[in-house]
């Protein structure tokens, strides 16, 4: 990865473990956040933030022009109104990021953090700014972008391995359980390094036991997605 990978979300609690991640291997990270002050405080070094906000799409053009790839962290918020309901952050954002990173015709690949239950519209989670139904909106504004793509639904985050140091990929969106942030985050830098990560959504947790498949391994066991999804 020797052009800019962009981290929007970058200075949040995932997505500096992303950037420390990326730039452990050498690529160049651009973090992408509303909170200068936030990121000062919470950046690794050498990752090169720039101030953009998702509902902005004017702000996001110069920090993803020219990224070879975008990981979406952003949280999604729960309000049902204002500008940081879950509709701004996690569908209409989405799709302000993919217009920006794909201008000029380059074809980066996304990796998009969304959760698990997105597809159980009917989950009391929803009613929390219609939250779920706006992450699947969100999944499907990546899977239709025609940009190579992974949607990684986690479980829920904590910051250590309390389920277990064993990591496990799902599909269908059934699964319940935890997963820890490194665990994601790791998840996310291995997406744009495998092939077999292209085109395809699935969850993740953390269980019990001491060694988890290869990254190469788990991902050629996954199966394509079929678009839209719902």
């Amino acid at each position: 990865m020797d052009n800019p990978v962009a981290v929007i979300g970058g200075s949040g609690r995932l997505g500096r473990l992303v950037a420390q991640r990326l730039l452990d291997r050498g690529a160049p990270v651009r973090a992408i956040g509303r909170s200068v002050q936030h990121a000062r405080r919470s950046l690794p070094p050498g990752a090169l933030f720039f101030e953009g906000d998702v509902r902005r799409p004017e702000t996001l053009r110069e920090p993803l022009a020219g990224a070879s790839a975008l990981v979406y962290c952003v949280d999604p918020g729960t309000a049902d109104s204002g500008p940081d309901r879950p509709e701004t952050t996690a569908y209409q954002g989405v799709r302000n990021a993919l217009a920006a990173v794909a201008e000029g015709g380059h074809r980066p690949r996304v990796v998009l953090v969304s959760q698990i239950h997105a597809t159980h519209l009917a989950h009391p989670l929803n009613a929390y700014g219609r939250v779920l139904e706006w992450r699947l909106a969100g999944e499907n504004a990546v899977r239709d972008s025609g940009l190579p793509y992974t949607v990684i639904r986690p479980g829920w985050l904590t910051d250590t391995r309390e389920a277990g140091e064993r990591v496990r990929l799902e599909q269908g969106d059934l699964g319940f359980g935890q997963v820890s942030r490194p665990d994601l985050a790791e998840a996310c830098v291995q997406a744009l390094l495998h092939p077999a990560a292209d085109g395809v959504t699935f969850e993740i947790f953390n269980e019990p036991g001491s060694a988890s498949p290869a990254w190469s391994e788990a991902f050629a066991g996954l199966q394509g997605d079929r678009t839209p999804v719902g």
